[in-house]
């Protein structure tokens, strides 16, 4: 049994934190001010904290950090550094920028916090099923500590090497994964107004080379009067894509890729769409 806390139990942190609970570990939950995940988490048997400062003498053994983007990463650092001691482990699953989790790191160090990067593929259904998979960067020694924790949410991960490496990993997969979905939407927004009967039009498409998991997902639910099936909002698309922009500024073609598909994104956010799940983006004009 360890002594866990968690920040960012919400859309994804909360089937992540579950796992955590479930295998019978102490889990110490600060307030946010999503309640409704926090409330359900608490009703399980985690202990809520109203402030940072309170996790000083839960003598943690782990801290999971589950947040938006890296400069809420380091702000949060930024304080737990001051709170937290040596014998305590940061386990962030944050989707940095290509140097986010590096500059992390090194404001956990200044107080000798040990730190891993742990971005994760998988959504919110996955996290409940613990079936995530885990991008880790990290020292070889902070990852066997990490391990038994990582266990718990990830039904597999890959240790990439020194911290920054995650990050470039995580980073990589969501371009080919925010473009697979981009070029769904607009393939099925394109059937639809071809007055395509859209059963077969997913048949035909599961039978070629283009067939993969996001189109499963959105069609799955799509075909049942849902478009919710793909669980990312266009904001955190358009968050991503401008990281990713920046990784790939040295491969201009890949570069332009990236920009196409974040400005596609970006339009939703402008027309009012910014907390749409992009499956949901199909049926919107």
């Amino acid at each position: 049994m360890s002594n866990v806390g968690f920040i960012g139990v919400g859309y994804m942190g909360y089937g992540i934190a579950k796992n955590i609970l479930d295998k019978g570990n102490n889990l110490f939950v600060v307030a946010n001010k999503n309640r409704k995940p926090i409330e359900k988490i608490v009703s399980k048997g985690a202990i809520e904290v109203k402030t940072y400062k309170d996790f000083k003498d839960k003598e943690l053994n782990v801290l999971v950090k589950c947040v938006t983007n890296t400069p809420i990463a380091k702000e949060i650092a930024s304080k737990l550094s001051n709170i937290l001691d040596e014998k305590t482990l940061i386990i962030d699953i944050t989707t940095h920028n290509k140097t986010g989790s590096i500059e992390t790191a090194e404001i956990y160090q200044s107080n000798k916090i040990n730190y891993i990067e742990c971005p994760v593929m998988g959504g919110p259904t996955q996290a409940e099923e613990g079936v995530l998979g885990g991008i880790i960067g990290a020292s070889d020694t902070n990852f066997k500590l990490a391990e038994p924790i990582i266990k718990l949410f990830c039904k597999d991960y890959f240790h990439f090497g020194p911290v920054g490496m995650g990050a470039k990993s995580k980073l990589l997969n969501n371009f080919l994964t925010l473009g697979n979905v981009a070029l769904i939407n607009h393939m099925t927004k394109a059937a639809k107004n071809f007055d395509l009967d859209i059963q077969k039009f997913f048949d035909v498409a599961k039978l070629g080379s283009g067939n993969s998991i996001a189109l499963n997902r959105i069609f799955d639910a799509l075909l049942k009067g849902d478009s919710k099936g793909f669980k990312f909002t266009a904001s955190n698309s358009v968050k991503d894509l401008t990281y990713i922009q920046d990784l790939l500024k040295d491969f201009p073609e890949a570069e332009k890729i990236a920009e196409d598909n974040k400005n596609y994104f970006q339009k939703a956010v402008d027309d009012g769409y910014g907390e749409s799940f992009i499956s949901e983006l199909i049926d919107k004009k």
